[in-house]
């Protein structure tokens, strides 16, 4: 059985327990009806190990490594995982800090906010709104009129530049 055969049987497995009233027991998996899983978990067939790890378990990458950091050309950040328009490159800005740095979303709308108290710290995580994917965190220190700093993992973010 191949890693991602093995993710999904656990994955299955994991949901069937869940769905099973306490004190039952059965015999084997299949004689379990289970719910469908959710739909973003289709989407760990497309996205790298990293953007999964990111997007969907609320991972990060390291400082400074992402593809995105440096990127100065025009265009528009869209979800790796659903593509909803996420950030204009005209709101990028150089914040030192290792992840791409925006003022304000595209549209306002595209992104959710939530509270993070992970990691012995409270943060707001940004998420996308589509799909529910971990895109980064948003501070209070950014240059914008808001004052906001949205910190956003490169992988879990697809450039498309303007074309002309």
């Amino acid at each position: 059985m191949t890693a991602s055969r093995a993710g999904w049987a656990a994955a299955r497995q994991a949901m069937a327990a869940a769905a099973r009233p306490a004190g039952r027991k059965t015999a084997s998996l299949t004689t379990v009806r289970v719910r469908s899983l959710p739909a973003w978990t289709t989407t760990q067939t497309t996205l790298t190990p990293e953007q999964y790890d990111v997007l969907r378990r609320k991972g990060t990458e390291p400082p400074f490594t992402g593809k995105y950091v440096y990127n100065k050309d025009s265009g528009m950040y869209r979800c790796a995982a659903c593509g909803a328009d996420l950030f204009r490159s005209d709101t990028k800005f150089e914040s030192d800090s290792g992840w791409p740095s925006f003022t304000e979303p595209a549209v306002a709308e595209s992104v959710e906010t939530h509270e993070d108290r992970s990691h012995g710290m409270v943060r707001t995580e940004v998420t996308c709104r589509r799909c529910g994917g971990h895109l980064g965190h948003v501070f209070t220190d950014g240059p914008g009129p808001n004052g906001l700093r949205y910190c956003i993992n490169s992988c879990s973010l697809e450039f498309d530049p303007e074309s002309g």
